[in-house]
């Protein structure tokens, strides 16, 4: 019987790079991109509108529909994997904590990569410079003075999928107090010491660590990018490497100091200051 854990991280944060690390460890099965929550979500929206199931005892039905999901997502990994241990990978399973401790039938494991909110951005607007001959996303009116600027790009991201979504479950999860049940990952502190992260990793998950080469770091989960539009690069470097922070010089010192204000609470949270 598999153990699955799960990586619920913010966009642009390094949760590919952790998933080819636990790659590393031949015990582990780890997702790209997942649609496994799709799957889940999709099934209890069935759930809890067919009449159907409505007209059943709810004493009966209910126990069922645990089982189907819990069972449904091992099912679904014992015919991809024999390895004993998954991660699975999506934004979302962090905002439905509640819902899959109701199905796993305990606390979920789940790891979150965060990082500066301010390189987040930074590198969301330089993939955008980078693509000029790609359909802008988000898209650029000149005669009405849409999207026109990085300024105007930048609060487009904080108030949409998948930086503004990811901020507004991430800062609702700290509201209902399910984030302390959550591992948080630095994305500078993975690059700057990653057996060390990966060991507290390990030790959330309950498991013995496993010795890592972050000099020699194979990708082994596979996405077609292109479905993802020009934000969607999951391609890792092989090397661990910390990267410089340039946010200063992409989005400058006006913007920079409105996301720290705007968003005290996550800059505080993650000792961002």
């Amino acid at each position: 019987m598999k153990k699955i854990f799960f990586n619920s991280s913010l966009p642009r944060a390094g949760s590919t790079l952790l998933q080819n690390l636990i790659a590393q460890n031949p015990d582990f099965y780890v997702t790209p991109t997942s649609g496994v929550l799709e799957l889940i979500y999709g099934a209890r929206i069935n759930y809890s509108d067919n009449p159907e199931f409505k007209a059943q005892s709810k004493d009966i039905v209910e126990p069922a529909f645990i089982a189907f999901c819990n069972e449904g997502m091992k099912g679904y990994f014992n015919m991809i994997t024999d390895k004993p241990y998954v991660v699975d990978k999506s934004r979302g399973w962090g905002a439905h904590f509640g819902m899959l401790e109701a199905i796993m039938g305990e606390q979920p494991k789940i790891v979150c990569m965060v990082r500066d909110l301010r390189q987040i951005v930074s590198s969301m607007e330089k993939k955008y410079r980078e693509n000029p001959l790609e359909h802008p996303n988000p898209p650029i009116d000149h005669n009405e003075l849409i999207n026109t600027t990085t300024e105007k790009r930048m609060i487009h991201w904080l108030s949409k999928p998948p930086i503004g979504l990811a901020m507004e479950r991430l800062r609702q999860m700290v509201t209902e107090k399910t984030d302390q049940h959550i591992l948080f990952i630095r994305f500078e502190d993975l690059t700057k010491n990653p057996q060390r992260e990966l060991n507290r990793v390990y030790k959330y998950f309950g498991l013995k660590s496993f010795k890592h080469d972050p000099s020699d770091v194979p990708q082994v989960t596979k996405e077609d990018d292109s479905v993802y539009g020009i934000f969607g690069d999951h391609i890792i470097r092989k090397k661990v490497e910390v990267l410089d922070k340039d946010y200063l010089d992409i989005l400058g010192r006006d913007l920079s100091d409105w996301l720290g204000e705007r968003y005290k609470w996550y800059f505080k949270k993650f000792g961002y200051v």
